[in-house]
């Protein structure tokens, strides 16, 4: 019997793609899903004449294997994993790999990391950026673990990766669960990102009337321009250019007003938390898919709360700049505040990363693909401990050029009663950032009074308490 070269577990679509793509980069490839007909189906079907091998039990799987055995696991994260790692240990060997390319708490990566190199095996958790599309046309992918599993990995994983322009959207990222990790704060931009364009969709739609073809000349042209070409805005033009069979309507007007979530947003700002890095844009838009979820209420809400009655009367094409103008500066911010957090866990993980090449290989294969990525490329190139890429040269500027029109949209939108709050987290950000003092002396002196905390002082040396009560009376 011939042995294949690579092994894929979990036949979802993400799974069948990546078996489809690994095949057609030209490695034989062995399959297993625990449903036998899921197996068979994608046999009889998209893996019809390709040199892709059906098994039926882990057993027979991991005897098809040449060694070092090579295999990645596409099954949903948490205790699924677990249990494909616990039913495959047994029939592995000294220096076989094991590939987690789901979307897997980074902690939960660095234990098995542990677990299975005590054992001999091998192991990297790898993040997959781009959908089922990405998954066959070419994923950015973002391996962490044993260094010297991802070296034995690099010559399929260069050949199936989004190939750019300055080489394949793949690089070792680091150590434990960096790959994971970095995964993780991707999908926390790409929260972000998608807040923000949803609250410039609703600020052309809600404050200018623009229906869905005004909205998608209006993306379109966004999209040709250097600032905003991006994935995410390609394919909104695209969802505004839908209309729907039966109604005639634009569909995304007829979808429920209701976001979901699978977990990744939430766990960056749980992690930012943690490791004390503010990144408002992000929370924001996880707290506004978790508020959109209150559809009953909010309809409910509507009816007896009322805001303003203000209507627009400026000029519709300044406005529409202005707004594409916030967009791009609460992009950057949001971006910024994804590097600082990358850039702590960095230090405080071990997980030594590279911001530059972590931002070349998000420019192809994966969601926030986008032309600007080139230019925070070259930012931490030329800078690798730039502290903040608000501080970037051109990114610096280009905020000092637009922040008088970011500013009149938030103000527009609270004048009209729209939400906007990754727009508005985003500028906050940018103000508290550009500020050299906050007021945060008083909150220090709150918690001085009511727990003596202590504070330092600005005019000189040490650590302070004092009986605020004693001098109150005093001064009496």
């Amino acid at each position: 019997m011939t042995l294949q070269d690579f092994g894929l577990i979990g036949l979802a679509v993400m799974g069948e793609n990546l078996a489809l793509n690994i095949e057609r980069n030209g490695f034989s490839v062995s399959v297993y899903n625990r449903t036998s007909s899921r197996t068979d189906e994608f046999m009889a079907e998209r893996a019809k004449g390709r040199q892709i091998q059906a098994t039926y039990t882990p057993e027979a799987f991991v005897a098809s294997l040449a060694r070092p055995r090579r295999i990645l696991v596409m099954v949903k994260a948490g205790a699924p994993v677990d249990a494909v790692i616990q039913q495959l240990k047994p029939l592995l060997e000294t220096g076989d790999i094991l590939i987690d390319g789901g979307n897997s708490l980074f902690g939960d990566t660095v234990r098995r990391t542990q677990e299975l190199e005590a054992e001999g095996l091998r192991f990297i958790g790898m993040g997959v950026s781009g959908g089922e599309e990405g998954a066959l046309n070419g994923p950015s992918l973002m391996p962490g673990g044993t260094a010297e599993a991802y070296t034995e990995l690099e010559p399929i994983l260069v050949k199936i990766a989004a190939q750019v322009d300055d080489g394949p959207c793949v690089t070792y990222i680091g150590p434990g669960g960096a790959g994971h990790y970095v995964k993780m704060v991707h999908n926390g931009i790409e929260y972000g990102d998608m807040q923000l364009i949803a609250e410039a969709y609703d600020l052309l739609k809600s404050v200018l009337g623009f229906d869905h073809r005004q909205l998608h000349d209006v993306f379109a042209a966004w999209n040709k321009t250097d600032e905003l070409n991006s994935f995410l805005i390609e394919i909104t033009t695209q969802i505004f250019s839908y209309v729907d069979p039966e109604t005639h309507q634009a569909l995304v007007e007829l979808i429920l007003d209701e976001a979901g979530q699978k977990g990744t947003g939430r766990w960056t700002v749980m992690s930012a938390l943690e490791l004390g890095v503010p990144i408002p844009t992000m929370t924001a838009a996880v707290n506004a898919r978790i508020a959109s979820s209150y559809k009953a209420e909010r309809v409910a809400a509507s009816k007896q709360l009322q805001g303003p009655v203000a209507k627009f009367e400026g000029d519709v094409s300044t406005f529409v700049d202005q707004v594409r103008d916030a967009l791009y500066c609460s992009k950057i911010c949001s971006y910024a505040q994804g590097m600082a957090l990358l850039s702590a866990a960095s230090k405080e993980f071990g997980f030594n990363l590279n911001l530059s090449e972590i931002s070349r290989i998000w420019k192809g294969g994966c969601i926030i693909r986008a032309g600007f990525l080139d230019k925070i490329k070259k930012a931490f190139a030329d800078d690798p401990a730039l502290p903040n890429l608000l501080l970037a040269p051109e990114f610096k500027q280009s905020i000092l050029d637009r922040q008088s029109a970011w500013r009149e949209v938030v103000s527009t939108a609270a004048k009209t009663g729209i939400p906007v709050p990754a727009f508005s987290a985003s500028l906050d950000y940018f103000d508290t950032y550009r500020r050299d003092r906050l007021p945060q002396n008083l909150t220090q002196a709150q918690r001085d009074l009511f727990g003596a905390h202590t504070y330092l002082r600005v005019d000189r040396e040490g650590v302070f308490h004092t009986e605020w009560q004693e001098v109150q009376e005093a001064k009496v």
